[in-house]
């Protein structure tokens, strides 16, 4: 075969314009594929790019130490707010009483008798009695005497029959007994022979001589009336006739008990002009 025929025999090529047009096509594909790589980088973002690791990294959420620091300080600022109404208080004669529990107590009062349960369940307390020569004064602390409260402690929704004594600011009002009234007693007094307590005390003791000396703490009761008025006005269902009473060594249902002595000198010293309150609750409320 002649040179010429091998010649004619190769593949013809193609035009310089279709190599150069291929040519243009795959760099536009290459950059395409380019740009939808990035494109999909940024959607993802660089932590998601980085793999899980890093993504943990920038949780936002707070992680167990920050949490524990974080409860940590809100409860050394709980403590810092009690101790500074604490504080509050003695400044102004009182102690273990609460700065919301102060604000309840009525400006014009100059005698307060305060009763501080030793625990929230307990039938244990303190009562003290304290008087303050004008509104806005200091309270300054005369007397102080051993009590008993509720035998289940304290309340501050109380309920008939659930053995607690009530949570709260209360006026001193009304008084009586089954003895005559001692000395001086400027309350209203209703000597009567109702005040004779019926069956036993909580742990079975004798109540006999609780109520011959009563001062009726103004819990669910019609103030300027007797101890012994029956009426409610917020219904049975949250108990009543809640009194001041002579202690007969045990808890009682409700009421406050201290020694007779003291009793004697309660009805010796509350004024009505005063504006007579009892403060009472376990301690810090």
């Amino acid at each position: 075969m002649s040179t010429h025929a091998r010649a004619r025999s190769r593949p013809p090529r193609k035009p310089r314009a279709i190599r150069r047009t291929r040519r243009v096509a795959l760099a536009a594909v290459l950059g395409l594929a380019t740009f939808t790589a990035g494109w999909v980088y940024v959607a993802q973002g660089p932590d998601e790019a980085a793999g899980p690791r890093t993504q943990a990294r920038a949780d936002a959420r707070p992680q167990a130490e920050d949490r524990a620091a974080r409860d940590a300080q809100r409860a050394a600022a709980r403590q810092d707010a009690r101790r500074a109404a604490q504080q509050a208080a003695a400044a102004q004669g009182l102690t273990g009483v609460s700065e919301r529990t102060r604000a309840r107590i009525p400006a014009e009062s100059r005698q307060l008798i305060l009763v501080t349960g030793r625990a929230p369940d307990s039938s244990e307390s303190t009562a003290a009695f304290y008087t303050r020569p004008a509104a806005g004064a200091d309270w300054v602390r005369t007397e102080s005497w051993p009590a008993r409260n509720g035998a289940n402690g304290w309340s501050t929704e109380r309920t008939y029959g659930d053995l607690t004594s009530p949570v709260g600011v209360f006026a001193l009002t009304d008084a009586g007994g089954l003895l005559p009234k001692p000395p001086g007693t400027r309350l209203p007094y209703d000597e009567n022979k109702g005040f004779v307590p019926s069956g036993l005390g909580v742990n079975g003791e004798s109540l006999a001589g609780s109520f011959d000396y009563v001062v009726a703490i103004d819990f669910n009761r019609r103030p300027g009336r007797s101890p012994l008025d029956p009426v409610m006005p917020d219904g049975e269902d949250k108990g009543g006739n809640i009194w001041l009473h002579v202690d007969h060594d045990g808890p009682s249902q409700g009421c406050v008990g201290i020694p007779k002595a003291a009793m004697e000198k309660v009805l010796e010293t509350l004024d009505p002009a005063a504006r007579p309150v009892i403060v009472m609750g376990p301690e810090g409320f």
